[in-house]
């Protein structure tokens, strides 16, 4: 794991560790990076809750309730499926916060519409999910690193956005 995704990562564990939040995944090109990053820090378990690897059309519609419409209409790289995955995720895991990922990330599978290189990260909670979309093709496993951190890193950024929602109830 390479040395940005562990600093993201143990950022994520400094911001939930101390909360009663938790946060989960729903991933289909990165197939479980996202999760195996944020396992990667001690105490994860106090805020991670587990995460789905959803590479099909089946898994997501019957797992994260992902609309079947959508994905034949959209196809499964677009927006509004990373956003459907992160509230699929939301209430499939029961957490507070999610993070997913889908796309194209190569070398072969692209398509006018979402050529190699295009994934989308969502992050958010049920009421705020947020999207970034990547376009850039840099071969395989780079694209899977890109869009790890940047999933991580848009997740940190929602939760500095969010520090009053992390207080612990009373």
């Amino acid at each position: 794991m390479e040395f940005e995704t562990k600093i993201l990562s143990k950022s994520i564990q400094e911001m939930l560790y101390n909360s009663d939040k938790t946060v989960g995944t729903a991933e289909s090109c990165t197939g479980g990076r996202i999760a195996e990053a944020l396992i990667s820090v001690p105490g994860a378990s106090n805020y991670f809750k587990g995460g789905v690897v959803s590479y099909t059309n089946e898994v997501k519609e019957n797992l994260l309730g992902v609309s079947h419409e959508l994905l034949e209409e959209k196809t499964a790289f677009c927006e509004e499926v990373a956003k459907e995955m992160v509230l699929g995720a939301i209430k499939a895991l029961n957490v507070d916060f999610a993070i997913s990922a889908t796309g194209v990330s190569g070398p072969t599978g692209g398509t006018p519409s979402a050529p190699v290189g295009t994934i989308f990260v969502g992050f958010g909670s049920k009421d705020d999910v947020r999207v970034v979309k990547l376009t850039e093709d840099f071969g395989r496993d780079i694209n899977l690193a890109i869009a790890t951190n940047t999933a991580l890193k848009g997740m940190l950024d929602f939760l500095k956005e969010h520090t009053e929602d992390l207080k612990k109830e009373a």
